[in-house]
């Protein structure tokens, strides 16, 4: 099948956390026949910003942001069998998905694939005129990446025929174990760009956690932390392009990951780097959130804290030979249960459901 894919950007993660989550699906997708296209525009400098070269399992299209070239890009999606409109492309959201349905040819699967699916249903909860909510009695699903059971039950509340979460998962062709480089080796690393609904809890676990502990080394990565007041044992580097994540993640002591607001808020939510941190071996530590335990044990194979005080306090009990333990069980885990490969399966399996049920009621 084909797929016409608007997301934000696939080439570049600058700025753009959903990127290797498509990277993974769409890698995989193709694999299993699917041939994709992905429509991204050129905006927020991404694409002076690339981590990966056009790759072969995809055709990239790169339009100017600008509206006609929306609309130009928009209706090439009457070419496809599968149809899809990601949240948080950037630039004429609206217009796109739109566009995009308006040009889906009757048979073709019309997809909505939320990757922020909190904060979209808190945005068009109070807005019974919104586009997308409008849009979603006629999609054939909307897929997620995260939210389990509450963002479900919101999105049918709300319309949508179909909602299932194909959750952020595990690439071992990407990310895998590599020697510790000294320019990231500290005690606890901690990578996210700054946004506003997660700066508050970045303060409370890991920035707390550092002023606790004065004489341990803390590495803070990403984008907008410049002009951030932070303790002195806290370096900051800025951009860590996904070549380096493996470093990052396995050079120090410990890894953190910390979850926005809504995500937090929702639950069943685990971010990329909660399966490039574990899939490498990392000892990956976690502010507390609902369904951990569906992707990680506790304790065995993650560390969950409430608040700094008790990051903290695992970063002063972990040994070497432990966060090697805690990482070991974890990557076991995640390449046993959370690749890539295991959630394309799940994506086709429900796009070939779909498609035979479109046909079914095409000739009923």
């Amino acid at each position: 099948m084909n797929v016409a894919f608007y997301g934000s950007s696939l080439l570049s993660a600058y700025w753009n956390g959903a990127a290797t989550y498509y990277r993974g699906l769409l890698r995989e997708l193709a694999a299993r026949g699917y041939r994709v296209t992905f429509y991204e525009p050129d905006a927020f400098e991404r694409q002076s910003h690339r981590d990966i070269a056009p790759p072969q399992w995809a055709k990239v299209v790169v339009y100017e942001a600008t509206e006609a070239a929306a609309r130009r890009v928009a209706a090439e999606a009457a070419a496809a069998d599968v149809v899809v409109k990601a949240s948080g492309v950037g630039v004429f959201d609206e217009l796109l998905l739109k566009g995009v349905m308006a040009a889906a040819t009757p048979q073709a699967l019309k997809i909505y694939w939320d990757v922020d699916a909190p904060a979209t249903l808190a945005e068009i909860g109070v807005a019974p005129d919104h586009p997308l909510r409008q849009a979603l009695p006629d999609l054939d699903m909307v897929l997620t990446y995260g939210g389990g059971p509450p963002v479900i039950e919101s999105y049918q509340r709300f319309g949508a025929r179909l909602c299932r979460p194909i959750y952020n998962g595990f690439d071992p062709e990407t990310h895998f174990p590599v020697p510790s480089e000294a320019r990231f080796a500290r005690d606890l690393n901690f990578l996210a760009n700054r946004l506003p609904d997660r700066e508050r809890r970045v303060e409370d676990f890991f920035l707390d956690a550092a002023a606790r502990l004065p004489s341990r080394r803390f590495l803070l990565g990403g984008s907008g932390w410049d002009d951030k007041t932070v303790p002195a044992n806290v370096e900051r580097v800025g951009h860590v392009g996904t070549a380096d994540h493996n470093a990052f993640n396995l050079s120090p002591l410990a890894v953190l990951n910390v979850a926005r607001d809504s995500m937090a808020e929702v639950g069943y939510s685990p971010a990329t780097r909660v399966f490039e941190a574990a899939g490498v071996g990392g000892c990956l530590i976690t502010d507390a959130w609902t369904g951990i335990e569906l992707f990680l044990k506790p304790e065995e194979e993650i560390l969950v804290a409430r608040d700094g005080r008790e990051v903290a306090e695992h970063l002063v009990a972990l040994t070497q030979t432990k966060a090697r333990r805690i990482g070991a069980a974890a990557r076991r885990r995640i390449l046993d249960q959370h690749t890539y490969a295991r959630r394309a399966a799940e994506a086709d399996a429900l796009f070939r459901r779909a498609s035979e049920t479109k046909r079914e009621r095409s000739v009923a």
